[in-house]
């Protein structure tokens, strides 16, 4: 097999998570082809669109969300994400197993002596019957158990029950609770059964690949994908990184020039093209991947995390891990606050 480097991967993974250049299209198709936006900060899936589609407007997300042709809900590593409505009705079963387990693991002692089927079917008729939040519905149940907390109550409902964070939350310009209602009453249509996994498995190679099958799991969450992979092998191709890992990729899967140059880009917290991998090396050192789960906004440069960046009133702070050629990140930087409407400063510290 092929080996490819971390530089080789990372030009793969720029291009295929539309990174290596703002592209054109609509935002409905790029959230497709991402299979969603993580989002459980609202009005970060509007950074990450802004970074890779040329023209993006925030308008353009609201009237997908107002409009009902993309949902936040609850998917991939039971973490909310911003996905098509196509995706939500699709994915929501396959994932089930998974949200139903790691609800058991994480709320085990809280939910002891707790029914989850008794508790989702008591939960359900009040998401259904009008957009609530968790807590809600929590103490809407709660009598049924009593030594349960309405917050754990109601957290176990976020996955137990099919349900999608309905508008004004994550509308661009507002702060909103997260109400939730049902899917099917969200969408007009019942969630369906579960599917197979083998075409998540190909869409996350088109937009995360090559990979390794533990970068998937990661990824999705999901387990038992053996098969699945033994069944997709005639439609994938296989390589080796540095570290002797077999990647399999998908037959047409772009694989860019390992020299091809790439501009700055500020990403949004919890990005997936940081997220997506168990071996996140092709995009991030070591040193600051505990970073990417306590939510800070980074800074590419040259493909590579290479800082991080907040937003203060008028002045966008940018803090760079080591010396780099701060023009190119001012120029983004600027670029950035004008699409915030702001008439502000950048400040830049870079660490020796």
């Amino acid at each position: 097999m092929d080996v490819l480097d971390n530089r080789a991967l990372n030009r793969a993974l720029m291009a295929r998570q539309m990174l290596d250049r703002r592209h054109t299209g609509p935002a409905v198709d790029a959230v497709r082809h991402l299979i969603g936006l993580q989002a459980q900060e609202p009005h970060e899936p509007y950074i990450g669109l802004w970074s890779r589609l040329d023209g993006f407007h925030p308008r353009e997300l609201v009237e997908l969300l107002e409009s009902r042709q993309v949902v936040r809900t609850l998917l991939m590593r039971r973490t909310i994400h911003l996905v098509t409505a196509e995706d939500c009705l699709e994915l929501r079963e396959l994932h089930q197993p998974m949200l139903v387990a790691r609800v058991r693991a994480v709320l085990r002692r809280d939910l002891e002596g707790v029914d989850l089927d008794e508790l989702a079917a008591a939960g359900q008729p009040h998401f259904a019957r009008s957009p609530s939040t968790l807590p809600e519905v929590g103490r809407a149940v709660g009598e049924r158990w009593p030594s349960v907390p309405a917050r754990v109550l109601g957290d176990a409902l976020s996955s137990l029950v099919p349900l999608v964070q309905v508008p004004p939350r994550g509308i661009w310009g507002q702060t909103a609770p997260a109400r939730n209602t049902t899917i099917e009453t969200w969408l007009g249509r019942a969630v369906p059964p579960a599917c197979e996994a083998d075409e998540l498995v190909l869409r996350y190679l088109r937009a995360f690949g090559p990979a390794s099958s533990s970068d998937i799991r990661a990824w999705s969450g999901l387990s038992g994908l053996r098969e699945c992979i033994k069944r997709l092998r005639p439609q994938l191709r296989s390589f080796r990184d540095v570290r002797g890992r077999e990647l399999l990729d998908v037959l047409d899967g772009e694989l860019p020039d390992p020299d091809q140059p790439l501009p700055p880009r500020f990403l949004p917290a919890f990005d997936n093209v940081v997220l997506g991998f168990d071996d996140r090396t092709r995009v991030i050192d070591h040193a600051y991947r505990g970073m990417s789960v306590e939510g800070a906004r980074f800074v590419l440069v040259d493909g590579r995390v290479a800082g991080k960046w907040t937003l203060a009133g008028d002045t966008l702070n940018a803090t760079m891990f080591h010396p780099v050629d701060v023009d190119p990140v001012v120029a983004e930087a600027e670029k950035l606050l004008s699409w915030y409407g702001i008439s502000g400063r950048t400040v830049i510290e870079v660490r020796e």
